[in-house]
């Protein structure tokens, strides 16, 4: 069984196609790059799959779920692009609230807190409050989130938005560190060099449409990703950015 499986989704905006006949399979244990431009619809398949929009057409099973059903979300964790909380908690009180939203058993949860904090460096922050951290520390704060939650499927909006190299280094370890433990991964991105060191399989997206789709190496051939990504969106006739 997938772990997502989404076939011939499609989702118009009035007069703007921003998905046409998307499908998709994601297996256990892939760390899957969806690339695309702004506005190729990236964001509206994932407001999609979790149930936040709905599509025109087209059928989404997350664990052999439909996306419509909340218990297909119950062993996925998601962190948006710009993470935000109530800015008076502090990171501590933050991620011990999310790891009883998640479901994370009492006994475990200081643990769970104290390593995520060590991964993501942000151990020495624990009792600043939201609104004193920077946006990269904030991002850091939503990672933890995701490694706290201990879901099998993981999605990432820009998880790399705001963090300096030494932070885009952390995400990239653990991506790696979830993935060798059998997790899922789906990353919206823009940083196509950072995605390649670590992404098994991806898909190129512009205009809503699916321009490439596969294993890393078979997408890139003998070029770079970003080299493929270029000459896809760049050659694409129907793309704005021709």
């Amino acid at each position: 069984m997938s772990v997502i499986d989404v076939r011939g989704v499609s989702k118009r905006y009035r007069d703007q196609l921003a998905l046409s006949d998307f499908s998709l399979s994601v297996e256990n244990g892939d760390v899957v790059a969806l690339l695309g431009p702004n506005g190729a619809g990236k964001t509206t398949f994932v407001k999609c799959m979790l149930d936040l929009i709905s599509a025109d057409s087209g059928e989404i099973t997350i664990f052999g779920k439909s996306s419509k059903d909340p218990r297909s979300r119950a062993s996925l964790v998601y962190l948006p692009e710009k993470f935000n909380f109530y800015d008076y908690f502090t990171v501590k009180e933050t991620l011990k609230f999310f790891a009883e939203f998640h479901g994370v058993e009492k006994s475990q949860v200081n643990g769970r807190i104290d390593e995520a904090l060590k991964k993501l460096s942000i151990d020495k922050f624990e009792k600043k409050k939201l609104k004193e951290l920077s946006k990269g520390q904030m991002q850091r704060v939503g990672l933890c989130i995701a490694v706290v939650a201990n879901k099998e499927l993981i999605i990432l909006d820009e998880p790399f938005s705001g963090l300096d190299p030494i932070g885009i280094k952390d995400v990239k370890d653990i991506c790696l560190e979830l993935s060798q433990q059998g997790k899922t991964i789906l990353i919206n991105s823009h940083i196509l060099s950072e995605v390649e060191k670590f992404a098994t399989k991806v898909i190129i997206l512009n205009n809503g449409q699916v321009k490439a789709q596969g294993p890393l190496n078979e997408v890139r051939g003998d070029i770079s990703l970003e080299e493929r990504f270029y000459d896809l969106v760049k050659n694409d006739s129907g793309s704005e950015h021709a």
